[in-house]
């Protein structure tokens, strides 16, 4: 275990380089998102999940966020964005992140985690919010989805969300698509308190 977290801070250190405008030294960074429904403001966990918030605030300080839809909502389940921007068209990933959804946190009603796909270490842009504690997300004999952090203020926007109207989209061929677009327009790395 001492290995494991030994490497995941010396990864962290190296992302952390990369771009100091993420705030390396801010332990629980805040990220405000605006949208069309409201703001939302999220506290993130770096001491259990410092690569994840790493990657989640280097999209965020790029403005990668900005001008995207929440393209996946299941009420009594998740919220899902970050990787669409309005037109539906796929954002550019910077790569792949290794799963930390063995951190201790939870896929609980309120958090924030990354989506990713089958695969253990395929999260790279799109994150969820939990709408429900969904313990089925968690890890168990297999891999989990990564909690990261929690929202601290928003939680009637989130809900708000998650009942919108949605459908088939025949475009991407999936449905929980919303019919009316719902649109983060605009993600932002709040000062350290």
């Amino acid at each position: 275990m001492k290995k494991f977290l030994l490497l995941l801070t010396l990864l962290c250190t190296t992302a952390c380089a990369k771009n100091l405008a993420i705030d390396p030294d801010n332990l629980y960074p805040q990220v405000k998102l605006e949208t069309s429904m409201g703001i939302i403001l999220v506290e993130l966990d770096r001491v259990k999940a410092p690569i994840t918030v790493d990657n989640f605030l280097n999209y965020v300080v790029q403005g990668e966020y900005n001008n995207t839809v929440f393209h996946r909502v299941i009420d009594d389940f998740i919220v899902q964005g970050g990787g669409y921007d309005t037109n539906y068209v796929i954002k550019k990933v910077d790569g792949n992140i290794v799963n930390e959804s063995g951190n201790g946190l939870i896929n609980e009603y309120g958090t924030i985690a990354m989506a990713k796909e089958r695969r253990p270490h395929s999260a790279n842009r799109q994150f969820y919010f939990n709408v429900e504690n969904n313990g089925n997300l968690d890890p168990g004999r297999g891999w989990g989805y990564a909690v990261f952090g929690s929202v601290i203020e928003g939680l009637e926007v989130i809900n708000a969300i998650s009942k919108v109207k949605t459908g088939f989209n025949e475009d991407f061929g999936w449905g929980d698509v919303p019919i009316e677009p719902v649109i983060l327009i605009k993600a932002t790395l709040l000062p350290a308190q």
